[in-house]
């Protein structure tokens, strides 16, 4: 089985999994590839090459219905991203608070908010620039 962390450095397979996570939140059972594949705007044979990575490291599961498969996210070997990641988060964590701490309260705040905005303005602009120039 591939590296868990070589599997989600693909931006493409990155997109992948968010679409059947935000499906499976919306209650969906499963994606199919041409879903997947309109919301990308990629070929059929760059998702199918893709879910294919996926499916072998086990973060999709597949489900066959006639010639259509649909494919629903499993979020398990993501946990081994987790372990690793938390310890790091830990320490970023500590060093905010203690940032945080010297700041008065309305200001502690207002970074915080100014800070989320430009985290979501730049994940907006680079999906839409991805979008429209493709991977």
């Amino acid at each position: 089985m591939a590296d868990i962390f070589d599997v989600i450095a693909d931006g493409t397979r990155r997109d992948i999994l968010q679409i059947l996570l935000d499906r499976s939140t919306a209650g969906e059972r499963g994606t199919s590839v041409s879903q997947i594949v309109h919301e990308l705007g990629a070929s059929q044979p760059t998702v199918s090459k893709h879910l294919k990575v996926l499916r072998e490291a086990h973060l999709v599961s597949v489900r066959e219905e006639g010639q259509h498969r649909f494919y629903s996210l499993s979020a398990g070997p993501l946990d081994e991203v987790d372990e690793w990641l938390v310890p790091f988060l830990d320490d970023v964590a500590a060093a905010d608070e203690e940032t945080v701490a010297g700041l008065p309260d309305s200001a502690a705040h207002a970074a915080d908010v100014v800070g989320r905005a430009a985290a979501s303005a730049k994940h907006a602009w680079e999906n839409a620039w991805w979008k429209r120039n493709g991977r």
